[in-house]
């Protein structure tokens, strides 16, 4: 077996273990003081993308968390959509008379990351960063009102970040569609196109935004960023490149697979599909995780240990799922239901039914 895979940070996978409850974020002392004021707000309540507004935030500031982001940046997104936004019709603090509030809680610098967060367009600054338009220091100039306003290095370093954990933690099949192409987003009539606006469509992964991620986090590696904030542990500390087609060729054979749109009797067919899909994009964790499945079906111990480790690796290094189906939680748990079938002795069963029986041991 020759593929691309990981292996195994022991100290990125122990970073994200306490993220797995559910009141990591009640726990943590930087951002529990902010937490009731955030919840007050009845942010469970609204509907967001692939969950709600409560899953989003709490998402986007795990995956922060887990790239050991400064208290700012993880607040910022936190709190990053709270003012409302051109994405958004939600508005859960009046930037006009709230903002003091908001600042007490959270103190001057997190609100104003936040503010020009929620106020600057967030599409232009998607473009800039794509289209290298970044100043030599690292700033950027944004346009608004007719006027030029002026993002300073840090500004623009926590905005790719947060940026990046923004859209891995919401995007999936029904945004490709209703969004298409953004930031270069067509207006299409709703009618016309009733099918893409079902909600919420088959879950498919994104088939392009996993390269537009990876585009932002090529910028950080820009002489004015580098070294102002934690570089994100993915596409190798944001330094390999993920193309437009790999990401496509590789979302469209793992959903091949998912869909069981491959061989039924033998696992050689679906095993190549898969393989050939972590050639294309070794950079999310899904594909080696099934992966790992089949090889443990078909006996490769060492190599299903091998793909779960990989996969293991990449759901630490985001913090979130690429594939929605199932939450985050859920894809880490049964990785390691995989390494260790594939590490110990009789933790896998040949029985179909004794699936439904598998936990973890020790």
């Amino acid at each position: 077996m020759s593929l691309p895979l990981h292996p195994l940070d022991t100290e990125l996978f122990a970073r994200a273990l306490p993220l797995l409850d559910d009141d990591w974020l009640a726990r943590d002392a930087e951002l529990a003081p902010v937490l009731p004021m955030v919840l007050a707000r009845n942010v469970g309540q609204d509907w967001h993308k692939a969950g709600t507004f409560r899953h989003h935030l709490v998402g986007v500031t795990r995956t922060l968390t887990v790239w050991q982001q400064p208290r700012d940046v993880r607040l910022l997104g936190l709190l990053h959509s709270v003012y409302g936004n051109a994405f958004v019709d939600l508005v859960k603090f009046d930037p006009a008379k709230e903002r003091a509030r908001v600042r007490e809680i959270a103190g001057e610098s997190a609100e104003h990351l936040v503010y020009l967060f929620c106020t600057q367009s967030r599409t232009q600054f998607v473009q800039k960063v794509l289209a290298h338009a970044l100043e030599a220091d690292g700033s950027l100039v944004l346009q608004k009102d007719g006027q030029h306003h002026v993002l300073t290095p840090c500004e623009v370093a926590a905005f790719i970040i947060v940026s990046m954990a923004d859209t891995i933690e919401q995007w999936f099949s029904w945004q490709d569609d209703i969004f298409s192409r953004f930031p270069e987003v067509q207006h299409r009539h709703q009618k016309a196109h009733w099918a893409a606006s079902l909600w919420p469509g088959p879950m498919r992964p994104s088939g392009r935004m996993v390269h537009q991620i990876n585009g932002l986090a090529k910028a950080l590696q820009h002489p004015g960023l580098k070294g102002l904030l934690p570089m994100p542990p993915v596409f190798d500390n944001c330094t390999q490149h993920l193309s437009a087609a790999n990401e496509a060729a590789a979302t469209s054979l793992y959903w091949s697979v998912i869909q069981q749109d491959q061989p039924l009797v033998d696992l050689d067919v679906a095993t190549g599909v898969l393989e050939s899909a972590v050639r294309h994009n070794p950079w999310v964790g899904e594909p080696q995780m099934v992966l790992a499945q089949l090889y443990l079906s078909a006996g490769r111990k060492d190599d299903a240990k091998a793909a779960a480790e990989s996969a293991l690796h990449l759901f630490s290094a985001w913090g979130n799922a690429w594939d929605k189906r199932v939450q985050w939680d859920a894809w880490v748990a049964w990785t390691r239901i995989l390494l260790q079938g594939a590490t110990v002795e009789g933790t896998w069963p040949e029985r179909l039914d004794k699936l439904n029986n598998v936990a973890l041991r020790g």
